[in-house]
Order: C-alpha cells, then sequence, then structure tokens
C-alpha cells in the first residue's frame, strides 16, 4: 500500500515538473497570445533516391513503391505530426477545414505532395457534416505544389545564375578545397567499395542516404560499409548541408524569398490587412529546406534532418499587446526545442526581427538573380 502511495507521489511531482518546465518555456510567458505561425517541415522516410554497383538491394523488386516514393511509415510519421499540430494550434485553426484560416504549399514531389496530405490527416480528421463516408477517417483538403521550374520558395529548384556564380566561387575558396580535400581518403573508399566513382559531394550524400534508409527498413548492410556508415559519413554529410547558405550573398538568393514572405505576412497579420486573414501557413518541403531555413536564420546545429523534421516560425503577441517572434525546431516525437534568435533570444519584437534578416531579403529576387 505505501509503495504505491509512494508511486503516486512521484507521478504527480513528475507531473508537476513538466507543467512548470513549459510554463517556464522562455519563448512563451502568461498573457501570450499565439497569432500566426508558419510551418515547415520535411517529407516523411521514403524510398532510396539512388543506389550504386554493389547494393544489394539495387534491385527494384526491392522497393515497391519505387524509388524516392513516400513509405507507409513516412505516411504515418505524418499522420502523427499532423495530430501534434492540431494539439498546438488548435486556437489558430478550426476543427473544420477553411480555406480563410490555413493555406498548405509543396514542392513539386511525390513524396513531398504525400507527406503534405498525410499529414492533412492528422490536422483535419472530418467530424459530424464533414463526414462524407463512414468508412474512411479522412477528408480532402487542398495542397498547393509549385512547379520546379518556378520553386525559389521551398525547394529552390528555381534558377538563378547568381547563385550559381556565387555558390561556384564558395566552392574553389580554400575553405571547402581544403574540407574537401581532406575527404579524399573516404571518396576513393567510396568509389573502391561501391564500384563507382564518388567524387563529390552530392554523390557522397546520396550514398549515405541510401545507406541510413537501407539499415533503417533492411536492418543490414554489406560488411565494408562498417568502415564509413553510419560515421563518418553522418558528418560529413551534415556538414555539407550547409554549403547552400554559407554566406550571406548565398543566403539572400537561396532563403531570401522565403524570409520576405514570411516577415510581410507577419506585419500584414498585425497591420489587420492580410487577405485571407489566415492563421497558418504551412510549407511541405525536404532535408535541404529545413537547412536552409535554420540555417538562414543562424540557428542550424551541424546535423542531418531526420524524416518530417519540422520549423516553426511563431508570431505572438505579449501581455502588453506587442509582438514578438519565436522559432522552434522540432526533430523527433519529444517537445520541440525554442531556439536562440541571434541577438535577439527566443522571443524577438517583430520589428527588431526584421530589421536582423533585412539584409538577406531581396529587393528584386529575380532582378539579382542575373549575371
Amino acid at each position: 500500500m505505501w509503495k504505491l502511495v509512494a508511486f503516486t507521489v512521484v507521478l504527480v511531482q513528475l507531473a508537476y515538473l513538466v507543467a512548470t518546465f513549459r510554463i517556464q518555456n522562455p519563448a512563451e510567458k502568461p498573457g501570450d497570445k499565439l497569432l500566426f505561425a508558419h510551418v515547415l517541415f520535411r517529407h516523411g522516410n521514403r524510398t532510396p533516391t539512388a543506389s550504386y554497383p554493389t547494393d544489394p538491394w539495387k534491385d527494384i523488386s526491392s522497393w515497391p513503391n519505387d524509388w524516392g516514393q513516400l513509405t507507409n511509415v513516412g505516411k504515418r510519421t505524418h499522420l502523427h505530426l499532423g495530430r501534434w499540430m492540431r494539439e498546438r494550434y488548435h486556437n489558430l485553426i478550426s476543427d473544420r477545414y477553411s480555406p480563410n484560416d490555413i493555406y498548405v504549399q509543396s514542392t513539386e514531389y511525390d513524396r513531398v505532395l504525400m507527406s503534405a496530405l498525410s499529414n492533412l490527416a492528422g490536422l483535419y480528421p472530418p467530424k459530424g457534416d464533414d463526414i462524407w463516408d463512414k468508412k474512411i477517417d479522412w477528408q480532402p483538403i487542398p495542397v498547393h505544389q509549385i512547379p520546379k521550374s518556378l520553386d525559389n520558395i521551398i525547394a529552390s529548384t528555381r534558377p538563378c545564375p547568381k547563385f550559381d556564380a556565387e555558390l561556384n566561387k564558395y566552392m574553389q575558396g580554400e575553405v571547402f578545397q581544403s574540407y574537401n580535400k581532406s575527404l579524399a581518403p573516404v571518396y576513393e573508399y567510396l568509389s573502391k567499395n561501391a564500384n563507382m566513382q564518388i567524387d563529390s559531394y552530392l554523390k557522397l550524400y546520396d550514398i549515405y542516404s541510401t545507406l541510413d534508409i537501407e539499415y533503417e527498413s533492411k536492418g543490414r548492410l554489406p560488411e565494408w560499409t562498417r568502415k564509413v556508415y553510419p560515421e563518418p559519413l553522418r558528418n560529413i554529410s551534415a556538414t555539407f548541408f550547409k554549403l547552400h547558405t554559407s554566406t550571406d550573398a548565398l543566403k539572400r538568393l537561396k532563403i531570401g524569398p522565403l524570409l520576405k514572405e514570411m516577415v510581410n505576412r507577419f506585419q500584414q497579420k498585425i497591420n489587420k490587412t492580410l487577405q485571407p486573414n489566415r492563421s497558418l501557413w504551412i510549407y511541405s518541403g525536404h532535408d535541404t529546406s529545413v537547412v536552409n531555413l535554420l540555417n538562414g536564420l543562424g540557428m542550424f546545429k551541424t546535423h542531418n534532418p531526420p524524416f518530417a523534421a519540422c520549423v516553426m516560425v511563431e508570431l505572438r503577441s505579449a501581455a502588453d499587446g506587442k509582438p514578438f517572434v519565436s522559432v522552434y525546431y522540432r526533430d523527433s516525437e519529444a517537445e520541440p526545442e525554442a531556439m536562440s534568435i541571434p541577438n535577439c533570444g527566443t522571443r524577438c519584437p517583430l520589428e527588431k526581427f526584421g530589421e536582423l534578416y533585412k539584409h538577406l531579403i531581396p529587393d528584386n529576387w529575380e532582378k539579382e538573380c542575373e549575371l
């Protein structure tokens, strides 16, 4: 009996500590009101996008969904994220879908579109009159895609000659060249054992990603991979993720258009000029999308964003009515981390937030992309 009482007391204390931790979250205080949220996430678990000659799983029969496609695990991962977002943003959006509440934007990739749809199944389970078939606990919610040739917001696949020139300039510099040359033994080892030439960071990322997915889904890898997987490939891959946002010039062209959208919507929300007056904007993208945003904001901690990694850029008003911006990062099923905005903290006044990143926001992106 006494053991039961003692156990109960421990549970109560733990509950109190959890509640206290949430209340003392440095980014949130009593009296705050959430006004608007931008959410950018990576797609869910997928099959490999590439293989290599000595790959035991190189035959398409190993991947019935085809290459680079969302798996059932990936669908469930985003379903669960959508349910979590429903709890987080229940005060921003109604239980019933309305185009005046939310807008969902995706890149033009099957796995990304399917992730958005899976996420929305968790965010908007049909209730009442929205139940259109009792056998299906789902309702269609629109997802708007950007063609690859026009996407300078999420996937950044829209051509930008100036960006290409700036990237080439950086890659010819001492910092990149020195690091890349230090990887010569890794390139050589991979090329020999994979029986293909691996001599660039893109090929290295491809093989790391393939090994990572195969280990997760098949449970075993060729013996030779023990010397490179998970390390040093994991760290090398994570380091290369920062390449496209290594300088302010690259950041401005790569992530500037997205930052511009976010800052403008925040200001319109405060000025009551946002039309429609939505409260939630979702971007469905890639691991590169997550890294580009975090590194562009100066918050990226070197790692490989997992499937369904999620960045939340949120606008709140404090008890005194003053608006501020907070950025959260969720890379697992745990509570998201409140990120510290450089030179501003976890509660950055909206006006200062705009000033801090003004140098990264292009006036005319198309014009600046010209050589």
